[in-house]
């Protein structure tokens, strides 16, 4: 998606009708100029514009579009200041891909990225986050710590805690975290996190934190997912709006880097177990073509999955790992 088709978005996106006359007037082409931006932004997942001869175009509901103003308000000046930059993407492969080749490995503050869509959004071990434009929080914040790799090892366990209670604040109940990085609602995924990290060994590496957070899917891309999932309109009365939410989000997650770089993973850790969806459960841990199964117990310090099984009381760590409830 251009420039240009993004500007026509946002006027379409009242949900009224906009005649091509109007419309070529407001933007200073031809009509069929406006003709080839509809086609365009109609190919994009999650826009579907309706033509009606004598009226024009529009969406067939309003459009509760990404505005960068609106997302800063909801952060507090003393957050605010250690963010050095948020960016607004109409369409992006991946807002943690993006940060990555983006921003400076050195910087001494935090660099957002929201989107309204990502064509090629990532999950854990490969996997695909399947998107529609404006349906989603797609979220990325780039953040350096002055900690070893290993230290990072919770990070992500940090970020699920911190995303858990903004959707708590928003009114969510009956949610819960699945070590390490899945928010679910009875057995459905929700969002998803994805932390990506790189530096030298011992310190300081650059963490990329990206939320994908599913607000109201259309059946158009539903069934591109491979696992049961659910979004916010689904599971809340009334949607909250789009760019409080993710202001909020990106304002959880600047105070969890600020107390993680500080405190570590410790001050996190009563917050999960609150929320953790597996604890005392029977569970199967996935590794490539084996399989664990064991009673988990919680969490290590470092963030680690505790099992006990046959073999004896175990910590796992993320990598490759996926763990399983049992049926």
């Amino acid at each position: 998606m251009n420039a240009d088709d993004y500007l026509l978005l946002r006027v379409l996106a009242d949900g009224a009708f906009h005649s091509g006359e109007t419309l070529a007037g407001q933007f200073s082409v031809t009509r069929a100029a406006i003709w080839k931006r509809v086609q365009n932004l109609s190919r994009v997942p999650g826009i579907d514009i309706q033509s009606v001869r004598g009226k024009g175009y529009r969406l067939p509901a309003a459009l509760d579009l990404l505005d960068a103003e609106a997302i800063l308000a909801r952060i507090e000046p003393a957050l605010r200041s250690r963010l050095s930059e948020l960016q607004l993407l109409p369409v992006v492969h991946s807002t943690n891909e993006f940060l990555l080749n983006q921003c400076n490995p050195l910087l001494h503050s935090g660099h957002a990225c929201v989107a309204e869509h990502q064509t090629a959004g990532r999950g854990r071990r490969g996997r695909q986050w399947i998107s529609a434009f404006g349906k989603s929080v797609c979220l990325s914040l780039a953040w350096r710590f002055d900690l070893s790799m290993a230290d990072l090892a919770g990070l992500s366990i940090a970020a699920g805690v911190a995303v858990a209670r903004v959707l708590t604040a928003q009114g969510l109940q009956g949610h819960g975290l699945k070590w390490p990085n899945d928010i679910h609602v009875q057995g459905k995924k929700l969002a998803g996190i994805l932390v990506e990290a790189n530096g030298e060994m011992e310190g300081p590496c650059l963490a990329i934190i990206g939320i994908g957070l599913n607000l109201r899917l259309p059946a158009s891309v539903a069934g591109d997912i491979d696992q049961p999932w659910t979004d916010l309109g689904a599971c809340l009365a009334s949607l909250p709006d789009r760019n409080r939410l993710t202001g909020d989000l990106l304002a959880a997650l600047l105070d969890a880097c600020m107390q993680y770089q500080q405190q570590g993973l410790a001050p996190f850790l009563a917050a999960w177990k609150e929320y953790d969806i597996y604890m005392g459960k029977q569970v199967d841990l996935l590794m490539g073509g084996n399989r664990v199964t064991g009673t988990y117990v919680g969490l290590s310090e470092q963030g680690g999955l505790v099992l006990d099984s046959p073999a004896g009381r175990q910590t796992w760590y993320s990598g490759e790992v996926s763990l399983r409830g049992k049926a």
